[in-house]
């Protein structure tokens, strides 16, 4: 086994030397951290599934935190370890490490978060290489022996996928997540749009989702358009639909699971969506998605042709109606 790499990756001094003296049928046990909420621990299915191809011999142990079990790929890792959240916090400090430490001894620990309970699981566990991607070199001689480029100009997948590129993997492209589940059977086809965000701040406003769907309504008569009502009171379907109206082809839908949403977004022609998780699920069921963003779009816009995103190019500028609509023709108008 070798580094792949001339420049723009950091490592210690004693790296390649410790890879040299092993192969990839060596290494029995690897560590994924990812402590992350739904959108973005879905998208780490495909990072699991190119370690398992590239370490054929590995049990896979996923560490993930206690508020966000969401979307847990346990299909795809032979064990998933919980370390306290945000929601323990009143959790002493001598009981975090000490469930930190129960993830125990791996080959290789390969760090998808960069975050602060990351950090602390790479210092308290031990490893004969620790893997990441920290934005702050600093962080890579803290925590790191190997520590790959990271840019929000980047898809984060591929961010991710470098660590094993690194290593001489042949990783396929579009990425292939496998997300479980069938889609949703209706009579008509249909497109999704959700009008929610983890908050308001990163939601296109109101009255522009409703007179985008007023209009891809009347555009797209042979199709349902179907806005996924969400948790909380800015996320709410009823908000939009007493805007539209009375029009027979639009109407609101619930997914209270993620099996459920999974199956809505397998069977959808078209997700229309800010930038939230429901995206990112959608793009681990390959279904087509233009994503609404408020500021750069490139660290969640997989760059493959049935992914659109809208994204302001000023500052204080708010994404048209006419521009979304483009991106949603263009989308089905391609899969015609």
């Amino acid at each position: 086994m070798k580094l792949w790499f001339t420049k723009g990756v950091w490592t210690r001094k004693n790296a390649e030397k410790k890879i040299e003296t092993l192969s990839f049928q060596d290494i029995k046990s690897i560590a994924i951290l990812r402590h992350a909420a739904l959108g973005d621990m879905v998208l780490t299915r495909s990072f699991i599934i190119e370690a398992r191809k590239l370490f054929p011999n590995a049990k896979i142990t996923l560490s993930v935190i206690s508020n966000y079990t969401r979307g847990v790929p346990d299909d795809l890792v032979d064990r998933v370890h919980i370390i306290h959240g945000t929601d323990q916090r009143d959790t002493p400090l001598r009981t975090r490490i000490k469930k930190i430490r129960e993830l125990g001894h791996h080959d290789f620990i390969f760090d998808l978060a960069g975050g602060n309970r990351s950090f602390l699981t790479c210092l308290f566990t031990p490893a004969i290489l620790k893997f990441g991607f920290p934005y702050r070199k600093i962080r890579a001689w803290m925590f790191y022996d190997v520590a790959t480029c990271r840019s929000d100009l980047n898809f984060e997948v591929n961010d991710m996928l470098n660590m094993l590129h690194i290593l001489g993997a042949k990783t396929e492209y579009p990425h292939v997540y496998n997300m479980p589940g069938e889609a949703v059977q209706r009579d008509k086809p249909y497109v999704v749009y959700f009008t929610g965000a983890s908050e308001p701040e990163k939601c296109w406003p109101h009255k522009h989702f409703a007179e985008l769907i007023t209009q891809m309504a009347v555009n797209y008569p042979d199709r349902d358009h179907l806005i996924l009502d969400g948790l909380k009171d800015w996320e709410r379907a009823n908000r939009i639909m007493d805007s539209i109206g009375d029009i027979k082809n639009i109407g609101a839908v619930r997914a209270d699971t993620i099996e459920e949403t999974t199956a809505l977004m397998k069977g959808a022609d078209l997700l229309v969506s800010n930038d939230t998780g429901i995206r990112h699920v959608a793009i681990t069921c390959n279904t087509p998605t233009v994503g609404i963003f408020i500021s750069g779009p490139y660290r969640y816009w997989p760059r493959y042709n049935i992914h659109e995103a809208a994204f302001p190019r000023e500052k204080d500028v708010t994404v048209s109606v006419e521009e979304v609509k483009n991106a949603c023709n263009n989308l089905l108008n391609r899969a015609q």
